[in-house]
């Protein structure tokens, strides 16, 4: 079968990539065209886009790029069009993928949705398009399943992705010394630090997890770049600080991190998966903060307290994320011993709630199933 899949940013082109490692295994026949990144390019197909030039976040910087996301609707539509594919298989990102799978739904092109909109931390009213144009959303929270339940709207649940591709990297015969001797890096225990994948997030959150290196002398900072971002981007923020940037290696630099700093996000899970202690750090610009007060309902903003129902790890957001803060809580994670205990084993728990590994290529099997029905 023919697959148009649409991932706009680094964690939709990892689920993207797995889903498409899935399909080839339940469909010989697969052939895969879409956006995304050099995680989905390496499983084979065409790249119509790379989710660098997409990768636009926040109120204020939609506005001033609305010209540019008009054009990339445009050149989407028509190269749905012209690949004519038997499915289109949308990867989170709303406020673009929503719009072409209204699309879809007006040129008779059966739609999947794979990982939920957020739609029940803000926007809920989104459910209403959910229902409208899409015709399968697969779901990657156990929370999700009753959320769309009180919609009357039944999801597909196979289980969360990130175990997989963590699962993958833990199980890589690669030592510390090998981590440390391929990036030059001292014999020090590490601290991770993952600052966001778009250049707006690290803007406002690197610089400040910065300022508490010289408290930890026995310690080295590692930055895990974002492969969005260029490696000149860094530069500006090593200049007279004691720390260094790996690139493509943000799971090596989780395996081998004492604990981490890490923007709310995905990152948070993957964090955890990895049974790495952190401080979720999350500033924004202000007007996109307060903007967003008004809508977000969650009592909670990183993925691991949202599943857990309970907060695991500390959260420093807007005006919390300061120095001060993040020093105290990387404190109790490196020193109270009852603390970071309690922590690693409420991340026992979460990973029994996000179910075992193999949820890809479970969910691909799904898909398909449901495309052969559909096709009979």
């Amino acid at each position: 079968m023919k697959y148009y899949i649409i991932a706009g940013e680094a964690s939709g082109d990892l689920h993207g990539s797995n889903l498409m490692k899935g399909l080839k295994l339940v469909d010989s026949e697969a052939n895969f065209r879409f956006w995304g990144g050099d995680l989905m390019k390496a499983q084979g197909g065409e790249l119509a886009k790379h989710y660098k030039e997409t990768a636009i976040m926040g109120f204020v910087e939609v506005l001033m790029n609305l010209g540019k996301i008009k054009r990339f609707f445009k050149e989407c539509k028509a190269d749905i069009k012209q690949y004519k594919p038997d499915v289109l298989i949308l990867v989170d990102y709303p406020g673009f993928n929503l719009r072409m799978a209204e699309f879809a739904k007006s040129k008779g092109l059966k739609t999947y949705y794979y990982i939920s909109p957020k739609i029940w931390a803000w926007k809920e009213s989104r459910i209403k398009k959910i229902k409208a144009f899409v015709d399968k959303m697969f779901v990657i929270f156990p929370f999700e399943i009753d959320f769309y339940k009180k919609h009357n709207y039944p999801v597909n649940y196979a289980g969360n992705p990130l175990l997989d591709a963590v699962q993958e990297k833990i199980d890589e015969k690669s030592s510390f010394e090998d981590f440390i001797n391929k990036n030059k890096l001292e014999n020090k225990p590490v601290i991770g630090i993952l600052a966001g994948s778009r250049k707006q997030e690290i803007d406002r959150n690197l610089g400040i997890m910065l300022e508490i290196i010289p408290d930890y002398p026995d310690y080295q900072f590692v930055i895990a770049a974002a492969p969005s971002i260029e490696p000149e981007y860094y530069s500006k923020y090593l200049e007279g600080n004691e720390v260094k940037v790996v690139y493509n290696q943000t799971y090596d630099t989780l395996k081998h991190s004492q604990a981490a700093l890490v923007t709310s996000g995905t990152a948070t899970l993957e964090t955890a998966l990895f049974n790495v202690p952190q401080v979720v750090c999350y500033r924004a610009a202000n007007l996109s903060y307060f903007i967003a007060k008004q809508f977000i309902k969650i009592e909670y903003a990183s993925l691991v307290n949202l599943i857990m129902d309970s907060e695991v790890v500390r959260e420093l957001i807007q005006f919390d994320m300061n120095a001060k803060l993040v020093k105290t809580e990387l404190d109790k994670i490196l020193k109270d011993t009852n603390y970071r205990k309690q922590m690693l084993e409420n991340y026992t728990k979460l990973r029994e709630l996000c179910g075992g590994t193999g949820a890809s290529e479970r969910v691909a099997k799904l898909m398909y199933e449901n495309l052969k029905l559909a096709s009979i």
